[in-house]
């Protein structure tokens, strides 16, 4: 089987990891802050999520919301079952993910940004989510148990890993025969050129490491998952100039997916 090569030579991935957090800490803690991306409630509904929802949990969670689509009804959660969340953020859709499954149920979001993760534990004991666990850690290594979860998660995440092939198998590994991976991430329609994949700030705003949507589904499906949907998103828009050049030139967009491991 080819191995596609998902990392450029010449970013420095250290630095993308200090961007990355620096980014999302200002996510957490100044959310009406600038960035290239939408946040917020506004964003949430304008992509799919039913305002009954968000009625339920947290909006400080809400505020911080920046993900990049709908992936619910793909994942179709069920009460009971175990869900790990990869760049669970400020904790949104892991609020959402433990109402579908149920105090039965547990949900882990896993992040790597410590001021996200204090503002989602600090929502989570406030609102009195006993069934979630927010872990400090990579979506490249979770820690969690082989085949532990029914579900695996992500939202506008795994397109910030510098070695996507690495995300797809943890998220392979955790999953138990039947499970579902369900995300929404940002793709692009042609390869970016290299001064866009080696630039770690372009990366950190969600554009640098976008691949293209084929390869994408190809390197979910070389983890040993079946890719059963695929699906753009339209709502979902760049707001800054940079960012919208790149949509237009190289068809930078999100997408929802569900993949099953078989």
């Amino acid at each position: 089987m080819t191995t596609i090569a998902l990392t450029p030579k010449r970013l420095d991935i250290a630095a993308l990891e200090q961007k990355v957090k620096a980014m999302y800490r200002d996510v957490a803690l100044e959310p009406q802050g600038e960035f290239h991306f939408e946040m917020g409630r506004a964003l949430a509904e304008r992509l799919g999520y039913a305002p009954s929802d968000l009625e339920a949990i947290p909006a400080p969670a809400i505020d911080s919301f920046a993900g990049v689509g709908y992936y619910f009804d793909l994942a179709a959660l069920k009460p009971g079952e175990a869900v790990a969340d990869l760049g669970s953020g400020s904790g949104m859709d892991s609020f959402l993910a433990a109402r579908k499954v149920g105090e039965h149920g547990r949900v882990i979001g896993i992040d790597m940004t410590d001021e996200q993760l204090a503002k989602s534990e600090r929502l989570r004991a406030a609102a009195g989510f006993a069934q979630i666990e927010f872990r400090k850690g990579y979506i490249e290594s979770t820690g969690l148990a082989d085949e532990s979860c029914h579900a695996v998660i992500s939202n506008g995440v795994v397109n910030l890993s510098p070695d996507k092939h690495v995300v797809f198998r943890e998220a392979a590994r955790l999953l138990k025969r039947g499970g579902r991976l369900a995300l929404s991430d940002i793709v692009t329609e042609v390869q970016l050129p290299e001064g866009i994949t080696c630039n770690a700030t372009l990366w950190a705003a969600c554009i640098g490491g976008a691949m293209q949507v084929g390869d994408y589904v190809a390197a979910i499906e070389s983890a040993g998952l079946r890719v059963r949907t695929v699906r753009d998103n339209p709502a979902y828009q760049f707001i800054s100039d940079n960012a919208q050049g790149a949509t237009r030139k190289y068809g930078v967009k999100s997408v929802s997916i569900l993949a099953v491991k078989e």
